[in-house]
Protein backbone atom coordinates (compact mmCIF):
# COMPACT_ATOMS: atom_id res chain seq x y z
CA UNK A 1 0.00 0.00 0.00
CA UNK A 2 3.17 2.31 0.38
CA UNK A 3 3.69 2.46 -3.29
CA UNK A 4 0.24 3.57 -3.98
CA UNK A 5 0.07 6.43 -1.32
CA UNK A 6 3.84 7.29 -2.80
CA UNK A 7 1.34 7.42 -6.22
CA UNK A 8 -1.33 9.40 -4.61
CA UNK A 9 1.24 11.75 -3.02
CA UNK A 10 3.49 12.64 -6.11
CA UNK A 11 -0.49 13.30 -8.34
CA UNK A 12 -1.39 15.61 -5.59
CA UNK A 13 1.87 17.00 -6.03
CA UNK A 14 1.15 18.48 -9.25
CA UNK A 15 -2.38 20.00 -8.90
CA UNK A 16 -1.47 23.66 -9.61
CA UNK A 17 -2.68 26.90 -7.12
CA UNK A 18 -5.94 27.51 -7.57
CA UNK A 19 -6.68 24.41 -9.17
CA UNK A 20 -9.33 21.08 -7.99
CA UNK A 21 -9.14 17.51 -9.08
CA UNK A 22 -11.48 14.62 -7.96
CA UNK A 23 -10.29 11.61 -6.28
CA UNK A 24 -11.37 9.56 -9.40
CA UNK A 25 -9.18 11.49 -11.33
CA UNK A 26 -6.49 10.93 -9.07
CA UNK A 27 -6.85 7.33 -8.98
CA UNK A 28 -6.56 6.95 -12.91
CA UNK A 29 -3.34 9.45 -12.83
CA UNK A 30 -1.88 7.31 -10.43
CA UNK A 31 -2.62 4.47 -12.45
CA UNK A 32 -5.75 2.50 -10.75
CA UNK A 33 -9.14 3.65 -11.84
CA UNK A 34 -11.66 2.65 -9.46
CA UNK A 35 -10.08 3.34 -6.54
CA UNK A 36 -10.62 6.62 -5.61
CA UNK A 37 -12.08 6.02 -2.17
CA UNK A 38 -8.38 4.72 -1.91
CA UNK A 39 -7.34 8.01 -2.75
CA UNK A 40 -9.37 9.61 0.12
CA UNK A 41 -7.98 7.43 3.10
CA UNK A 42 -4.78 7.83 1.61
CA UNK A 43 -4.77 11.80 1.81
CA UNK A 44 -6.91 11.35 5.06
CA UNK A 45 -5.17 8.76 7.13
CA UNK A 46 -1.65 9.28 4.85
CA UNK A 47 -0.91 12.76 5.49
CA UNK A 48 0.95 12.12 8.47
CA UNK A 49 3.56 10.07 6.18
CA UNK A 50 4.05 13.64 4.63
CA UNK A 51 4.93 15.91 7.54
CA UNK A 52 7.99 17.53 6.11
CA UNK A 53 6.27 17.97 2.90
CA UNK A 54 2.62 17.19 2.38
CA UNK A 55 0.91 17.26 -0.51
CA UNK A 56 -2.13 20.02 -1.18
CA UNK A 57 -4.68 17.59 -0.35
CA UNK A 58 -7.40 20.48 0.25
CA UNK A 59 -7.30 21.03 -3.55
CA UNK A 60 -8.96 17.94 -4.30
CA UNK A 61 -13.02 17.66 -3.86
CA UNK A 62 -15.53 14.94 -4.63
CA UNK A 63 -16.52 14.17 -8.39
CA UNK A 64 -19.55 16.87 -8.22
CA UNK A 65 -16.90 19.59 -6.99
CA UNK A 66 -18.10 19.36 -2.83
CA UNK A 67 -16.00 19.70 -0.40
CA UNK A 68 -16.03 15.98 0.84
CA UNK A 69 -12.23 16.26 2.39
CA UNK A 70 -12.86 18.73 4.72
CA UNK A 71 -12.99 16.77 7.92
CA UNK A 72 -9.21 16.45 7.39
CA UNK A 73 -9.04 20.32 7.61
CA UNK A 74 -11.10 20.40 10.57
CA UNK A 75 -13.55 22.63 8.52
CA UNK A 76 -10.36 24.89 6.84
CA UNK A 77 -10.46 23.00 3.27
CA UNK A 78 -13.15 26.10 1.89
CA UNK A 79 -10.42 28.39 3.83
CA UNK A 80 -7.80 27.14 2.30
CA UNK A 81 -9.55 26.98 -1.12
CA UNK A 82 -10.17 30.86 -0.98
CA UNK A 83 -6.94 31.78 -0.41
CA UNK A 84 -6.20 30.32 -3.79
CA UNK A 85 -8.55 32.64 -5.76
CA UNK A 86 -11.01 29.59 -6.11
CA UNK A 87 -14.82 30.57 -5.16
CA UNK A 88 -16.79 28.08 -3.32
CA UNK A 89 -20.61 28.26 -2.85
CA UNK A 90 -22.76 25.94 -0.80
CA UNK A 91 -20.05 23.77 -0.37
CA UNK A 92 -19.07 23.18 -3.69
CA UNK A 93 -16.56 24.08 -6.49
CA UNK A 94 -17.11 24.56 -10.39
CA UNK A 95 -15.15 22.17 -11.68
CA UNK A 96 -15.45 23.34 -15.09
CA UNK A 97 -14.03 26.91 -13.86
CA UNK A 98 -11.11 25.46 -11.13
CA UNK A 99 -10.88 22.28 -12.74
CA UNK A 100 -7.07 20.88 -13.44
CA UNK A 101 -7.18 19.96 -16.88
CA UNK A 102 -4.89 17.05 -17.30
CA UNK A 103 -2.66 16.85 -20.40
CA UNK A 104 -1.44 13.79 -22.16
CA UNK A 105 1.80 14.82 -21.41
CA UNK A 106 1.72 15.71 -17.76
CA UNK A 107 -0.06 11.95 -17.54
CA UNK A 108 2.88 10.42 -19.74
CA UNK A 109 5.26 11.83 -17.51
CA UNK A 110 3.60 10.82 -14.26
CA UNK A 111 3.82 7.38 -15.31
CA UNK A 112 7.14 7.77 -16.33
CA UNK A 113 7.90 8.97 -12.98
CA UNK A 114 6.10 6.28 -11.17
CA UNK A 115 8.59 3.88 -13.50
CA UNK A 116 11.43 5.49 -12.73
CA UNK A 117 10.81 5.67 -8.99
CA UNK A 118 9.34 2.45 -9.17
CA UNK A 119 6.66 2.92 -7.09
Amino acid sequence: MVNFYQRVALVVSQIPTGRVTTYGQIALLCGMPRRARQVGYALGKGLAWWQDNPPPAHRVVNHQGFLSGNAAFDGHQQLLLEQEGIVVTDGRVDLKKYGWRVTLEQAEQLAASFQRLKI
